[in-house]
């Protein structure tokens, strides 16, 4: 556990106040009494940094005998992000990986040319009720990683880096920030955090960042000045180093990096920033050639055009 540095610029405030640029509602969506909160892409931004893809799962409560039941579908040209803040997930793939994740841990699974995979609840978790939220993000590749060998990396709670002082703390999640670096192989420049801020603490957002945005888990968060409830995407103005606060305690996500070289295309769950490449993925996912996800016989088919 490391400290923050006592002379962090990002103490000082922007100087006309103006330092949150746009302000995203996530739109909701249930998918069987499992409520889905996207934050990106949205009208008002489609990415932040690297960041294509950010939603808010739950959280919610499962009733004995149930799950979250995600079968098995393909992924092209990003990296899945699952960070957990309730419950426990099983991650199946086709690279033979069978991985349990739980809050604090972290599944970075990068598909590149191409992989498939399942996330579902463990079967002894279903035996009685269960509480089940966290966050699922989509980290784009630059274009001369698109095509990259898919992988699969799983990292502990102990295996990321805190750094805290005077009531904050936050977990590096992948990336760079506050003097400190994750372990988690990335492919541009990025920072994804999770911070818990006790009650009159604050916290320096700093701006080396070309992108930054904040997503508030629990709130309200103060910023120059300016009180922003749970539930909402905070994109930063860039440039500015800020300081966080919160009178009553709050928890939330910071993500962001350099932005990336030029737009991409989301198709169901492929990204690319070639439209004919998404194509071959619909075509490769039809004919069968994303490979079996291990000890998982079904599979999602591909949506109607």
């Amino acid at each position: 556990m490391t400290r923050l540095p006592d002379d962090d610029p990002a103490t000082v405030p922007p100087p006309d106040g103006k330092a949150v640029e746009t302000v995203i509602v996530p739109r909701a969506r249930d998918i069987g009494g499992f409520e889905v909160r996207r934050a990106l892409p949205a009208i008002e931004r489609r990415m932040v940094g690297p960041f294509v893809f950010f939603d808010e799962m739950g959280p919610a409560t499962l009733a004995a005998g149930s799950g979250l039941d995600v079968r098995p579908h393909p992924h092209i040209g990003l990296a899945t992000v699952t960070w957990l803040t309730d419950g426990e997930i099983l991650h199946r793939d086709t690279l033979g990986s069978i991985q349990p994740i739980r809050p604090g841990e972290l599944n970075w699974m990068t598909a590149g040319r191409g992989i498939a995979h399942s996330e579902r609840s463990p079967e002894a978790a279903r035996r009685a009720p269960q509480h089940v939220g966290g966050l699922q993000a989509w980290v784009a590749l630059p274009k001369k990683h698109e095509e990259t060998a898919p992988s699969f990396k799983h990292y502990g709670a102990d295996a990321l880096p805190v750094i805290s002082a005077d009531g904050a703390r936050a977990v590096l999640i992948a990336g760079q920030g506050w003097g400190a670096t994750s372990p988690v192989a990335v492919f541009s420049d990025t920072i994804y955090a999770e911070v818990t801020l006790e009650a009159g603490a604050t916290l320096p957002i700093g701006a080396e960042h070309e992108e930054r945005a904040i997503y508030v888990l629990n709130g309200p968060v103060r910023i120059a000045g300016d009180a922003f409830e749970a539930g909402r995407l905070l994109i930063l103005r860039p440039g500015d180093a800020i300081t966080i606060s919160s009178d009553s305690g709050a928890r939330f996500m910071v993500l962001g990096g350099e932005t990336m070289d030029g737009p991409r295309h989301l198709w169901w769950n492929f990204v690319s920033s070639s439209k004919e490449r998404i194509e071959q993925a619909k075509a490769d996912w039809q004919e069968g050639r994303f490979g079996k996800v291990v000890d998982d016989t079904e599979f999602i088919p591909l949506p109607e055009q």
